[in-house]
C-alpha cells in the first residue's frame, strides 16, 4: 500500500496535538516584528504576538513560507517513507503560500499535488483532517482529492470581531472608519467568502453580534447532520468555551469538538478577543 503524506500551513488553525494525531505537517507562516522573525505555531502563538505588539508598539508584517520551507517539508515526508504528497494551502486570494508550495513541488522529484483550498482557518484545517482520515482508512490520492472537492459548501465558518483596531492597523480598512465603528460599538461578523475573510454583517453590541452569528451559522448548516465542529479564538479561550456551551444542545457532531487559536498569521489582522465557530456537515 502506498503512503501518502498530508501537509498544510499554519493558517489552517489546526492545534498541534490534532495535527500530530493525524500526522499532518504544518509549514509555518512567518511574522516580523521589532527586527525579529517568528514562525507561527513554532515559537509564536497568539498571546506571544499580542504581547510583542504591546511591548514594541509595532504592528507585525507577515510573510508566506518561502518555497524552501515547503521543499524541506516535502523532503522530510519522502524520507519518512511517503510515496506521494498532498499539500493543502490557505486560499491564494489572501496569501502567496499556495504559489510557494507549487514552486517547491517543481523543485522536488516526487508525486506532489498542491491544492488551493480557497479557505482559511479551520475551513482549511477540516479539509486537511478529512483527507488525512480518509488516507489512514485506505483512500488513494485520487480519492482524497475528490473528497476535498466534495467538501465545498459543506464547511461553514463564522466569527465575531470585538474591535476594528487591528484591521485598520493592517491597512485593510481606513483608521477613521475603524475609529467610528469602535465609537459606536459596532461589531463585525466575519465569514469566508470566495476565498477571503469578509465582513458579512455587523451589530451594535458584542452580544447582538454573537446572537446573529449563531443564527447565521444555524441557517447555513440548515438542519444537516454535523461531522466536525470546533471553536476558534484569538487569545480568548474562555470566550470560545462559552460559545461551545451555547450550541452544545443544538449540534451533535460525530467527532469530538475542539478549540483552536486563530494563529498569528490570521489573528494579526483581527486582534485579540475573536471568537468563532467552524462546522463541517456530514
Amino acid at each position: 500500500m502506498s503512503s501518502i503524506a498530508v501537509i498544510t500551513d499554519t493558517d489552517s488553525s489546526l492545534p498541534p496535538h490534532i495535527a500530530r494525531k493525524f500526522n499532518i505537517e504544518q509549514v509555518p507562516i512567518t511574522l516580523h516584528i521589532d527586527g525579529k522573525s517568528y514562525s507561527a505555531g513554532v515559537n509564536f502563538d497568539d498571546r506571544a504576538m499580542f504581547e510583542a505588539i504591546k511591548a514594541s508598539g509595532e504592528y507585525p508584517t507577515t510573510a508566506a513560507p518561502a518555497p524552501d520551507a515547503f521543499v524541506q517539508a516535502y523532503q522530510k515526508a519522502l524520507e519518512n517513507g511517503a510515496d506521494s504528497i498532498l499539500c493543502i494551502c490557505v486560499s491564494s486570494e489572501v496569501s502567496a503560500t499556495y504559489n510557494a508550495a507549487v514552486m517547491a513541488a517543481d523543485m522536488v522529484e516526487a508525486d506532489i499535488h498542491v491544492v488551493d483550498s480557497l479557505e482559511l482557518s479551520l475551513a482549511q484545517g477540516f479539509m486537511a483532517l478529512e483527507a488525512a482520515e480518509a488516507i489512514r482508512a485506505g483512500a488513494t490520492l485520487h480519492d482524497a482529492l475528490e473528497l476535498i472537492a466534495s467538501l465545498k459548501g459543506k464547511i461553514h465558518t463564522f466569527a465575531v470581531l470585538p474591535s476594528l483596531e487591528f484591521v485598520a492597523m493592517s491597512g485593510r480598512l481606513g483608521k477613521l472608519p475603524a475609529s467610528i465603528a469602535d465609537t459606536f460599538n459596532i461589531k463585525p461578523i466575519l465569514s469566508v467568502q470566495d476565498g477571503k475573510l469578509e465582513v458579512v454583517n455587523r451589530q451594535r453590541t458584542l452580544k447582538k453580534a454573537t446572537e446573529l452569528m449563531l443564527s447565521m451559522h444555524a441557517e447555513a448548516v440548515d438542519g444537516s447532520g454535523v461531522k466536525r465542529q470546533a471553536f476558534i479564538h484569538s487569545d480568548y479561550r474562555e470566550g470560545a468555551e462559552a460559545l461551545a456551551r451555547r450550541v452544545a444542545e443544538d449540534f451533535k457532531p460525530e467527532e469530538p469538538i475542539f478549540f483552536a487559536e486563530f494563529t498569528p498569521g490570521l489573528s494579526v489582522h483581527t486582534g485579540p478577543g475573536v471568537v468563532g465557530i467552524a462546522t463541517l456537515e456530514k
